[in-house]
């Protein structure tokens, strides 16, 4: 494995924290701040929305520079964004906080996934944009369980703070072990906009949205479902993390490992699976072992989607996979901003803890049509495509 997979990984670890942390300290920062939790859920759809902004907005920016400098770039605001959360006296400023982190986070994850794609041979390259999303999924093993330990312990903002430490290991590790990339030959808004006239990249995106929408649906609520439904205190929270985390982590590796084979029928069985699941997750939620054994499947199918979907987008967007690359990230948060949304909304509404996994369910489903249609798409063509090398010869006229 190259030692710059492991610095992708490395940066990865401390966006994953960030990133999912927030779900097992709603509770608290909502007490703190005198607001709901569904309006603490806004932390959630905000930076999610701020990843869909900056991902394109960055990424643009970053084609003048370096690869390495541009990841470097992002790790320091990823750590300044932290820090201005750990600090923020009011809701809005935290809200903004948030939003500062979640710039770095689509251009860091599409610019790493085109950079660990380049590293290996093209039968690899699901592989290797795996390897870069285990730090991901390792962050929801240790470091969110670990930072909601913390924060339930010592103080959310504390939590906040560790991970902006955080953010200046990753930022020394890509210096350290990213090799001096060149910035891309002619690389320029124009041509990588080119790739968006590719229905199946569309396709391929909204499927994202839709397909880890279903998971956030339900983990983002997953602190308030497990101790008011499941009867879990909050301590055992932490531990329910890890479960996800470790979903995550087998999912990743699965999805990556089998992309590189079948991608599409992979991708017809995990998103299928993680419907069910999460339909199914309304009922096991009242048990606290069925609850637990849901949150794991919850995870690994969730995840398993990632290095699929992430491939899918760089072999349709031919020459110019840098921001489709980083589009397709934040892709997977605008799902994770709708599905947060939703799952306030139903909460809101009066349907319970558990309804927001039947909004993920619907959304799961929905992805899997779209799964399906995209591939009947790509049959069509195929068929409508002569075969150049089949075309009978004409006898030529003695």
């Amino acid at each position: 494995m190259p030692l710059a997979l492991l610095a992708l990984a490395i940066g990865a670890f401390g966006i994953g924290t960030t990133e999912f942390v927030i779900m097992g300290l709603l509770p608290q920062i909502a007490g703190d701040y005198g607001v709901t939790v569904p309006t603490a859920g806004l932390l959630v759809t905000g930076y999610a929305l701020g990843v869909v902004i900056g991902a394109p907005l960055m990424t643009v920016l970053g084609t003048r520079i370096s690869r390495k400098t541009m990841l470097m770039l992002l790790m320091g605001l990823f750590t300044v964004g932290n820090l201005l959360s750990a600090v923020a006296p009011s809701f809005p400023l935290m809200l903004a906080g948030r939003i500062v982190t979640s710039l770095a986070h689509g251009a860091f994850f599409g610019i790493g996934s085109v950079v660990a794609a380049e590293l290996v041979t093209p039968q690899k390259k699901a592989g290797a944009i795996a390897t870069m999303f285990t730090g991901l999924t390792v962050a929801n093993i240790v470091g969110v369980p670990l930072g909601t330990f913390i924060g339930q312990a010592v103080g959310w903002r504390t939590t906040f703070t560790v991970v902006a430490a955080l953010g200046l290991v990753g930022l020394l590790g890509i210096a350290k072990l990213v090799p001096a990339l060149p910035r891309p030959q002619g690389a320029h808004l124009r041509g990588e906009l080119t790739a968006f006239r590719n229905p199946q990249v569309l396709l391929a995106m909204a499927m994202t949205v839709l397909g880890f929408g279903g998971v956030f649906a339900a983990i983002t609520y997953i602190a308030p479902m497990m101790t008011h439904v499941a009867g879990y205190s909050d301590g055992a929270v932490t531990w329910l993390l890890v479960l996800f985390g470790v979903g995550m982590f087998l999912g990743n590796l699965l999805g990556g490992r089998f992309a590189d084979r079948r991608l599409m029928p992979m991708l017809y069985a995990t998103l299928g699976g993680l419907a069910l699941v999460l339909a199914l997750f309304t009922l096991t939620a009242h048990d606290r072992i069925a609850a637990a054994v849901t949150i794991l499947l919850v995870g690994a199918l969730g995840f398993a989607t990632v290095p699929p979907l992430q491939k899918r987008v760089l072999d349709q967007a031919h020459g110019a996979p840098t921001l489709a690359s980083a589009v397709n990230i934040g892709a997977f948060n605008l799902g994770n901003a709708l599905a947060a949304w939703l799952g306030g909304m139903v909460i809101s509404a009066g349907l319970g803890y558990t309804a927001p996994n039947w909004v993920g369910a619907l959304l799961a489903a929905a992805a899997l049509v779209l799964a399906l249609w995209s591939s009947a798409l790509e049959r069509r063509d195929h068929a409508r495509t002569p075969d150049l090398s089949e075309t009978p010869r004409i006898p030529a006229h003695r």
